[in-house]
């Protein structure tokens, strides 16, 4: 198939809800507002500040009260979060208009692994389904026109095994056939990859697959993690197939208590997929530069190195920004850290060049 990127795409940093809530229950208030405020100034237009969930299973979210209090909205940014019931709606529609979670659109998820849907959410695969009633019914309410659907663990399950694209299509069909028999079409598809089952060529024959059987889905979304490595790979042919929603976070921080992956199941790290897009002419939104000094900060908030790559080496060098040819050897991160601390890092390493023979440009 021809290849046909958009020319922009929305990504949306999961940094402060599906990064931290994976991350010590122990961070101080004060390093979050601090990590989202330097999440504020890399271009981002739509920013989750966490989730309204139960301190018992996320106890790491049990200040988010707190942060939707204290943090102060950076111009031209839309702040939500997600909440996962009634209670947690009535809990983050106290913050609005601060905090916007009428932004979402209604959507119906169902896992395609009824384990990890029984593991994740307390639900069986069946009662998701039957609960989509109520879901079109929110809709109505909401006076949206079209439907969507999300399906959860597409490609494979770390307790079922792999799944055919037979199976997903089942599901998807049932899905679509309830959002028709209530009355709406569907234009929209998520595809929630939580365990890291992922591939391109996965991917493809996916999103190929329901745009023949339903020509009206022309938006899709993908959150898929980065468990395995194939994550951004997988984005990429997303992109080629005109997807123009994707789910991130700073440095790949993320993962899964319930999968059995735990942090290993992280994201696709926003910089680096901020990096590839622009690399392919792609508009994002965001500035490179302040992205990498976010997930340093973002490395400095947790405690530990992250797994982007492109925070660490910078982007491609280019124009003023090539480096010197007699530069002296650099080894450690902290040395490759110079495209944004300067030379001075490297200083008393050890010269490729004899003395006198230095070159310059």
């Amino acid at each position: 198939m021809t290849s046909q990127f958009p020319e922009s795409v929305t990504i949306l940093d999961d940094t402060m809800r599906e990064g931290l809530q994976i991350e010590s229950a122990d961070i101080p208030v004060s390093e979050k507002l601090r990590l989202l405020d330097a999440l504020g100034e890399t271009g981002a237009k739509v920013i989750s500040i966490g989730s309204f969930a139960h301190p018992k299973w996320t106890p790491q979210m049990a200040c988010i009260d707190e942060i939707a209090e204290k943090f102060v909205p950076k111009p031209g940014i839309t702040y939500t979060a997600i909440a996962f019931n009634k209670k947690g709606m009535e809990r983050a529609e106290k913050y609005y208009p601060k905090i916007n979670l009428r932004i979402r659109r209604v959507e119906a998820f169902v896992e395609l692994c009824d384990s990890f849907a029984r593991r994740n959410y307390n639900r069986t695969q069946k009662e998701q389904l039957d609960g989509m009633g109520g879901t079109i019914e929110r809709a109505r309410e909401a006076g949206e026109e079209y439907g969507a659907i999300a399906i959860g663990n597409p490609f494979g399950s770390n307790f079922e095994g792999p799944f055919s694209l037979e199976q997903r299509m089942e599901l998807l069909t049932l899905m679509v056939d309830k959002w028709r028999d209530g009355g709406f079409e569907v234009n929209r598809c998520t595809l929630l990859d939580a365990m890291g089952w992922t591939n391109p060529r996965d991917v493809e024959e996916t999103i190929l697959a329901v745009k023949e059987k339903w020509p009206g889905i022309t938006e899709f979304r993908c959150h898929l993690h980065n468990t395995r490595g194939s994550g951004i790979a997988s984005y990429y042919e997303a992109l080629r197939l005109g997807v123009r929603e994707f789910d991130t976070s700073l440095g790949g921080m993320g993962g899964c208590p319930y999968c059995g992956n735990g942090r290993a199941a992280g994201h696709v790290p926003t910089e680096d997929f901020v990096n590839l897009c622009h690399e392919l002419g792609i508009e994002t939104g965001y500035n490179l530069d302040k992205l990498i000094e976010a997930a340093a900060i973002a490395e400095e908030v947790v405690g530990h190195p992250l797994w982007g790559h492109v925070s660490k080496s910078g982007a491609r060098p280019t124009g003023d920004t090539l480096y010197p040819i007699n530069m002296p050897f650099v080894e450690s991160l902290e040395e490759a850290a110079h495209f944004r601390k300067g030379p001075s890092v490297y200083e008393g390493q050890l010269s490729p060049w004899k003395s006198g023979d230095a070159l310059s440009r």
